[in-house]
């Protein structure tokens, strides 16, 4: 069973950086899909980044295009979101979530669906403020 293991969410002053990890296991084939996903209180869940197992395909939100990117290391089966320019807006708690088998297609423009991926992490709480 794939499990999925978030860290690296803290507090942080406007315009300051975080790098989130989720850590993957129990895949049972080298193609899979990760997603971060975040959602604030009062606020539908917001598919923030996505990236397939190769690395070859990601999608930001234009919400945190040019401020986040997303990343994979194959060996550690960990996916990274490396956020700069962190602004109050981007406070939530995020989620990775995992998808296994590479069936979820990633474009620039193709948001990242919730419904797409089957497994999730337990969350990380990040909070932008001064």
């Amino acid at each position: 069973q794939v499990q999925l293991v978030e860290s690296g969410g803290g507090l942080v002053q406007p315009g300051g950086s975080l790098r989130l990890s989720c850590a993957a296991s129990g895949f049972t084939s080298d193609l899979y899909t990760i997603g971060w996903f975040r959602q604030a209180p009062g606020k539908e869940r917001e598919g923030v980044s996505c990236i397939t197992s190769t690395g070859a395909n990601t999608y930001y939100a234009e919400s945190v295009m040019g401020r986040f990117t997303i990343s994979t290391d194959n060996v550690k089966n960990t996916v990274y979101l490396e956020m700069n320019g962190l602004k109050p807006e981007d406070t939530a708690v995020y989620y990775c979530a995992a998808e296994s088998g590479g069936l979820v297609v990633i474009t620039p423009t193709r948001g990242c669906e919730g419904w797409e991926y089957d497994y999730w992490g337990q969350g990380t709480q990040v909070t932008v403020s001064s």
